[in-house]
């Protein structure tokens, strides 16, 4: 068992910090609002620190989860960073959906100072976290993946490297542009049918099985019908995910014309105040125009 931090107690880093105590792992946790690291002690145990540094002191393994670029390099940088806590030798799991770039950059940064870093966000959305089956994708070095499995696996159902330093952010991007296009195709065929007045728990329980069987379908088909989107993985986050989808497709050339339109039909849910909603939200737009 290994001493542990995590750094940002989000609806995803909360009870994937969680997680990491059950299975016996000494876990520090640190969150810019200090009454979420307090109640997540008086759940899980532990203890909570005051900086990211502190909590990331004599840990061998350092977890954040936080926002966006920005976020990852104020809580790594700086003198009350996690980078000016950690031990050489100690590695870092990065488990926030960021850029490549800021994955490269904090990489060499943590190389310089002894430190390994991996980018490692992760898909299976919030219930994935509070089951502990998420999967994770990986980039960095091989010795430091084989050290961290192990520790990240309390909270994983699949855990893979994926290759060098930014491959983890890549793989999720992939990740989030087939969700995007698959999202908006099961908008449409949903709201179809409810209009060609078929009973489409029917419907959706027959197309499941064959070829137009997804776990969107699986687990969002039905909430659909109903019009139900007050949980789930946020339109805010999606559209950042997307956004640097977009960006990073700039840079590679890859031509991304179905999530560029998806991008936008979500901003159209948020000028409709869904910000929180679900992404199967899309629907929404369909049914109500």
């Amino acid at each position: 068992m290994a001493k542990c931090a995590f750094i940002g107690l989000g609806v995803m880093g909360y009870p994937m910090a969680g997680h990491l105590q059950k299975a016996g792992h000494d876990v520090t946790v640190y969150n810019r609002t200090s009454a979420k690291a307090e109640k997540w002690v008086s759940e899980f145990g532990g203890s909570s620190a005051p900086t990211p540094a502190e909590a990331a002191k004599g840990a061998e393994f350092v977890f954040s989860c936080v926002g966006n670029d920005d976020d990852l390099r104020s809580v790594m940088l700086g003198d009350g960073g996690m980078f000016a806590g950690m031990d050489k030798g100690s590695v870092l799991i990065d488990n926030t959906t960021a850029s490549a770039d800021v994955a490269r950059e904090l990489y060499a940064a943590a190389k310089d100072m002894g430190i390994s870093f991996i980018d490692a966000p992760v898909s299976g959305g919030q219930a994935g976290a509070e089951n502990g089956v998420l999967t994770v994708m990986c980039g960095g070095d091989q010795d430091a993946f084989d050290r961290a499995a192990p520790v990240i696996d309390a909270f994983a159902k699949s855990c893979k490297l994926m290759g060098e330093s930014g491959s983890g952010q890549l793989t999720k991007m992939v990740n989030q542009i087939c969700i995007a296009g698959l999202v908006q195709g099961l908008s449409e065929g949903v709201n179809f049918g409810v209009k060609a007045g078929l009973d489409m728990e029917k419907v959706l329980d027959v197309i499941s099985k064959g070829a137009a069987g997804s776990w969107q379908m699986e687990n969002r088909g039905s909430t659909m019908v109903e019009n139900k989107f007050d949980f789930g993985f946020a339109v805010d986050w999606m559209r950042k995910d997307l956004g640097i989808c977009l960006e990073e497709s700039k840079r590679n050339g890859a031509r991304l014309p179905v999530t560029a339109l998806v991008d936008q039909f979500y901003a159209q849910v948020q000028e409709r105040g869904g910000n929180r909603w679900d992404t199967s939200s899309l629907i929404d737009l369909l049914a109500r125009g």
